[in-house]
């Protein structure tokens, strides 16, 4: 049965993590966000989110966006590749609802998805 939880194996802990992620990454980029994509060695893709005061002001709204993140993680896990990957937002859409935040998401999966295969040595 497939797991839709978001554990903390699935997540980006510590400075080393996020560093490795922003040596030589592939990114996919949406209006709203842009995602910093690097191979790992494990067998689930793992995720670290980076949003910076400038482009929400309001604690709450960064946390909105965390959580809309999240989710979207959460629900597609299983169709990403082994990737680390490091979410950042552009602009401020501090006012943008989250149904909107979901789609731009999904469209940036599925992205990493087809360029991971892209990327990848032929066997």
């Amino acid at each position: 049965m497939v797991s839709y939880t978001f554990s903390r194996e699935l997540r980006l802990l510590t400075p080393r993590e996020f560093d490795n992620v922003f040596q030589n990454p592939f990114r996919v980029a949406s209006p709203l966000f842009t995602i910093l994509c690097k191979a790992n060695q494990s067998d689930h893709p793992r995720i670290g989110l980076t949003i910076a005061k400038k482009r929400a002001k309001l604690a709450v709204h960064r946390n909105r966006i965390k959580r809309c993140a999240r989710d979207s993680f959460r629900l597609h896990q299983h169709e990403l590749p082994p990737v680390d990957m490091v979410l950042m937002v552009k602009g401020d859409i501090s006012n943008t609802d989250n149904a909107e935040l979901h789609q731009q998401l999904e469209r940036l999966w599925s992205k990493i998805a087809r360029q991971y295969k892209a990327i990848q040595p032929k066997s």
